[in-house]
């Protein structure tokens, strides 16, 4: 680990965040587990008492024997981003970084008693410097947030499934837990996309990585709008059937898809919480222990709320008429699942 006496600088004039909080940038979902999860007395000293039963220590033998680690030797501008990433969100200790061999583009923050940043070299070559600086970024708001315990855990969980799938009940038990963290972990991805977009404070770069992740190295053939349509057409599209089918397509990652991370991200770019972090106000972390639980949860199920209101997905839509007593749900639910209607809730004739 390095010191958190950061000598490298941003490079260029971007913001610095002096104690900034996780909370300033987390997913209302993230953050109301998360508020929960530190009120728990001794539930990390318990996770980490789990360390000798995860493959903790192995994971990061194997990445030092097997990777490249990330320093000024080598790897030396991945080095740089990474003491401008912690600088910028004010991480104290500077996470170990390291380079694996692995075509697939990817990147994680995984550990229990400290993080690890792990990107692959599909990732490294894919990415220009301020598209990779937004993934840098990325990572280190998952080591403020502490997800990396969490992940780790879910990694280990996901294996131990597979191990016990031949005990009856036994893997349906643990797979109840994994698809429950598994959704908490694909809103803690729209909370570092934030942190990424706070480190690198370069939106269009945040874009053209999510759009290079999706479609590979062809900026060329790509264009930033077209891709957020995609994330439109994806929300609105279809009928009932498609609404069911999203819901078990992504239930299986541990990652939202690609065009609803950017239009997510865009979305909280231009609202006015994303302006009053760049502006200096945000939460500290020497406020994180006044945090309600109560008041998080409460914030947690408003934007649940709001997200249904304003959904164009028609599972979403029919759950806000259910909520708001619209009638003829019958006939609503007819043309939700035929794609039938045209807009009105009348009785079909005989």
């Amino acid at each position: 680990m390095t010191d958190g006496n950061h000598e490298n600088v941003p490079g260029r004039n971007r913001r610095r965040f002096p104690d900034i909080s996780s909370r300033a940038y987390e997913h209302p979902a993230d953050r109301s587990a998360l508020v929960a999860l530190r009120k728990l007395t001794g539930f990390d000293t318990v996770f980490k008492a789990m360390s000798g039963l995860l493959p903790e220590r192995s994971l990061r033998l194997l990445f030092l024997s097997d990777s490249v680690r990330v320093s000024e030797a080598q790897f030396a501008h991945l080095h740089t981003m990474l003491l401008d990433a912690c600088s910028i969100l004010d991480l104290k200790k500077v996470p170990p970084m390291y380079v694996a061999q692995d075509p697939k583009p990817n990147a994680m923050c995984i550990g229990l008693d400290e993080p690890i940043i792990v990107v692959t070299t599909g990732l490294v070559e894919l990415l220009d410097e301020e598209e990779m600086r937004a993934v840098v970024g990325h990572e280190a708001g998952h080591a403020l947030s502490g997800h990396s315990v969490y992940r780790t855990i879910l990694l280990f969980l996901t294996n131990l499934a597979l191990k016990v799938a031949w005990i009856p009940l036994g893997n349906i038990a643990i797979m109840g837990i994994v698809t429950a963290l598994r959704e908490w972990f694909r809103k803690s991805e729209l909370s570092a996309d934030r942190a990424g977009l706070l480190v690198g404070q370069d939106l269009q770069a945040s874009m053209r990585g999510l759009m290079k992740i999706a479609g590979g190295n062809h900026l060329h053939e790509m264009n930033v709008d077209a891709f957020l349509a995609q994330a439109e057409e994806y929300e609105a599209g279809g009928d009932l059937r498609d609404s069911v089918l999203k819901i078990l397509n992504v239930l299986p990652r541990t990652h939202p898809f690609t065009t609803v991370r950017a239009a997510e991200l865009k979305k909280w770019a231009e609202s006015r919480d994303y302006q009053r972090i760049m502006d200096g106000h945000y939460p500290k972390r020497d406020e994180d222990g006044d945090t309600s639980v109560t008041d998080s949860f409460r914030e947690s199920a408003s934007h649940y709320a709001d997200t249904v209101r304003t959904s164009k997905d028609p599972l979403m839509k029919l759950v806000g008429d259910i909520a708001g007593g619209a009638g003829d749900l019958g006939g609503k639910l007819r043309d939700r699942f035929t794609g039938g209607g045209n807009g009105t809730t009348g009785t079909t004739k005989g």
